[in-house]
């Protein structure tokens, strides 16, 4: 069964950072472009970053300098680094494979980012 289990969200001070993870299973996790969605209170997801299987990386412009999205193949693990968090990061953050067809595996739970003072 496909899984995609996300954690390291929490409460932090804008300027601050955090490194979310995502731990994939169920799918060829190696081969399979992956990217990093936030959903806002109320709102549809949006796609912030995406991975290919060799590494290459694109940024929504909101988050461009200031994330990197990475992966470890050996792990089935996405990472995403936030650094310079804003307030208007605050959003649940989710992964998923991205495959040329579009995006349809299960979503997991995802992961809450707050950013306040």
């Amino acid at each position: 069964q496909v899984q995609l289990v996300e954690s390291g969200g929490g409460l932090v001070q804008p300027g601050g950072s955090l490194r979310l993870s995502c731990v994939a299973s169920g799918f060829n996790f190696g081969v399979t472009s992956m990217g990093w969605f936030r959903q806002y209170y109320g709102e549809s997801r949006d796609l912030i970053a995406t991975i290919t299987t060799d590494g290459s990386t694109n940024y929504d412009d909101s988050v461009k300098g200031r994330f990197t999205i990475s992966r470890d193949n050996a792990k089935n693990t996405a990472y995403l680094q936030m650094n310079s968090l804003e307030a208007e990061d605050t959003a649940v953050y989710m992964c998923n494979a991205i495959y040329p067809s579009g995006v349809f595996l299960k979503w997991g739970l995802g992961t809450q980012v707050s950013v306040s003072s």
